[in-house]
């Protein structure tokens, strides 16, 4: 029984119906957002929604019952659990902030479709290199964050009075949402030599430090997909083993017929 279950789940077909699982849940959560559509069918809605997790409570337990304890040795199976057990919450008094984690159910997208999961698997391996980046990007941006203070914080306390204030003002800099018109250039009417400050940090920042960012993940990636690729023809070559040595087998057992029906002839 629990080998049959563990076919099913390894199916590809499984993999399709909990996929499509997923994708109708995604949407009956997104319309239950609109007050026009609950109150046209705001039931029905409900209604699916309680199906639907019935569904993955049944496949949970299904799942724990024919992988017994390695059921939480894989990390992926751990996920779908949480996101399970958070929805079985009661959504009451306290708790009612958790009916919003509902939504959660749709990431189970990322552990049922495997190029999702080596996506994230890449961005995992990425961490230990981020770390360093995500170290001097820091340094670098209490620098600037306490140079702007000392420049600027006298004649534009809103944006630059305090450390803080800086840091959140540099930080919309640097993702360049009206960095120009909205700060660098009122600045510049007070401070015309400003861009000599404003101009290295968005080239250090966004330019420079946070293309590591991409440098680190993109490397990691590719070397997830060629650790995958390198596991698939491992496999393809011991399957290919097997299969070599069980015709040489064979071809051993006929020529041994052979053999004995030439000796029975004589």
């Amino acid at each position: 029984m629990r080998s049959t279950l563990i076919e099913i789940f390894q199916s590809r077909r499984w993999e399709q119906f909990i996929v499509a699982v997923i994708i109708v849940n995604a949407v009956t959560l997104g319309l239950e957002t609109s007050a026009s559509v609950m109150a046209a069918v705001g039931p029905l809605l409900l209604a699916v929604d309680r199906i639907i997790l019935g569904i993955f409570v049944v496949e949970i337990a299904l799942r724990l019952y024919a992988y017994g304890p390695r059921f939480f040795r894989e990390p992926w199976n751990i996920f779908d659990f949480l996101v399970v057990a958070i929805a079985l919450v009661p959504a009451t008094g306290p708790l009612q902030v958790l009916r919003s984690l509902r939504i959660l159910r749709v990431l189970r997208l990322v552990s049922i479709v495997p190029s999702l999961r080596r996506v994230i698997g890449g961005l995992i391996a990425a961490l230990p290199g981020m770390s360093s980046i995500i170290v001097l990007l820091a340094l670098m941006f209490y620098v600037s964050a306490v140079m702007a203070t000392k420049l600027f914080g006298a004649t534009f306390p809103d944006w630059f009075g305090s450390l803080g204030a800086s840091a959140y003002t540099l930080f919309q800099v640097m993702t360049l949402e009206s960095w120009s018109m909205g700060i660098v250039r009122p600045v510049m009417e007070v401070h015309p030599y400003a861009w000599a400050f404003f101009v290295p940090f968005i080239l250090m920042h966004t330019y420079a430090v946070l293309n590591l960012f991409i440098g680190v993940v993109v490397s990691a990636m590719q070397e997830e997909a060629q650790t995958v690729a390198h596991d698939e023809r491992e496999a393809l070559h011991g399957d290919n083993a097997a299969l070599i040595a069980e015709m040489r087998l064979l071809r051993q057992e006929i020529a041994e017929m052979k053999a004995a029906r030439a000796g029975a002839g004589l």
